[in-house]
């Protein structure tokens, strides 16, 4: 979505507001698809002293799946992103400032990416996910497995110590 930004662009005190929902269906993360839902992005321009001021929120329901136990749940998921909007750049290193192709900015490329990179590389189903026994598989969010814990081959030595008395 273009947004022409110059009814606010030489008017200090102006803003100027959108709203959008964006596709991401075909975004793959770890080989999944979390993006099920339309990403409802809202934000504003403003001008500040001159200075064209962008922030935007993107915001969704993901279908995640917990890294640790495996469970499919929905989570939440909220991203905010600002920057500063100029016709022209003196420094080509600033990556806060997106450059105005004729008085017009694609804040759905600026949402879509922001979204991406605010994703997170580690899903859980909750902080405190016990995960899977690595051995028979039970999940120890529901309780204790019935494996016999092992002992390390270094330490079977002091362990029949420990039986014999």
């Amino acid at each position: 979505m273009l947004l022409d930004v110059r009814p606010v662009l030489h008017s200090p005190g102006k803003r100027l507001g959108f709203q959008f929902e964006l596709d991401l269906s075909d975004a793959e993360f770890s080989g999944r698809y979390p993006v099920s839902r339309p990403v409802a992005v809202s934000g504003q321009v403003r001008n500040t002293a001159g200075v064209l001021e962008l922030e935007l929120t993107a915001a969704t329901v993901l279908d995640a799946v917990c890294d640790r136990c495996g469970k499919a749940f929905s989570q939440e998921k909220t991203v905010t992103y600002g920057c500063m909007l100029a016709e022209e750049v003196q420094n080509e290193d600033n990556d806060e400032i997106v450059v105005l192709e004729e008085g017009k900015v694609d804040v759905e490329d600026l949402a879509r990416t922001a979204f991406i990179l605010g994703m997170d590389t580690k899903t859980l189903c909750s902080e405190d996910c016990k995960g899977l026994c690595p051995r028979c598989g039970a999940d120890l969010n529901l309780g204790p497995c019935s494996c016999k814990k092992e002992t390390d081959p270094r330490l079977a030595v002091l362990a029949k110590l420990l039986e014999n008395k």
